[in-house]
């Protein structure tokens, strides 16, 4: 696999646990609020990336410090080594949180039987009819649709989160993704951060309360 970033300790990031945070490489959306905008592309040859190893090296050198590992993006799903990754990961004895947009079911229903996951965080951006303009491309919401019953299917630590912003989102439209998490998941409200968004009419604006 291959990283942008890496943040070797994080208390707010995987509830409960201690950890660090490896930052994929790579995104399918183009989401107008993105903040983490240096991920969406992949440099040419990998250039200036981190791969598999280094992370493995890092978390083996805090054993004892760390209990868990957050793999976050760009989207992790999209990289084919995620699975081989993740058992290495696990196979060091620590718990793993997935951050997706939930664009690919298959591999996280993958992901689950495997048993490589602890928790996961799904990103519900929009209202189904919204996905496309918000997200900048076309997108699958029966994959979409799909993720989230599998997650909250899982049995195991997960919850939904929605960026929320009056530039793009109402509170209509907030209102009906609720109605798209099911009984018993949790569902959390994000702070939009105008300064770093991937849209530039969108940098003006003022942070979500």
């Amino acid at each position: 696999m291959w990283f942008g970033g890496f943040q070797p300790f994080t208390l707010s990031d995987y509830p409960g646990c201690v950890a660090a945070i490896a930052f994929a490489q790579g995104c399918n959306f183009r989401c107008r609020f993105c903040h983490n905008t240096t991920l969406l592309h992949t440099p040419v040859h990998n250039v200036g990336l981190m791969n598999d190893d280094f992370v493995v090296k890092e978390l083996e050198n805090h054993r004892g410090s760390l209990k868990g590992l957050v793999v976050s993006g760009g989207e992790p799903t999209l990289q084919e080594d995620l699975l081989h990754f993740l058992s290495r990961i696990k196979d060091l004895g620590y718990k793993v949180k997935l951050d997706t947009n939930g664009s690919r079911p298959g591999v996280i229903q993958r992901l689950l039987k495997q048993e490589l996951l602890d928790y996961v965080a799904m990103d519900v951006k929009s209202t189904m009819e919204g996905y496309a303009g918000l997200c900048g491309v076309p997108v699958s919401t029966d994959d979409i649709l799909a993720s989230i019953a599998l997650i909250a299917a899982s049995g195991i630590s997960h919850h939904f989160r929605t960026t929320f912003g009056a530039p793009f989102m109402t509170e209509e439209a907030l209102t009906q993704i609720k109605s798209l998490i099911p009984p018993g998941s949790s569902h959390i409200i994000q702070t939009f951060k105008p300064e770093f968004a991937l849209d530039p009419e969108l940098r003006g604006g003022r942070p979500s309360q």
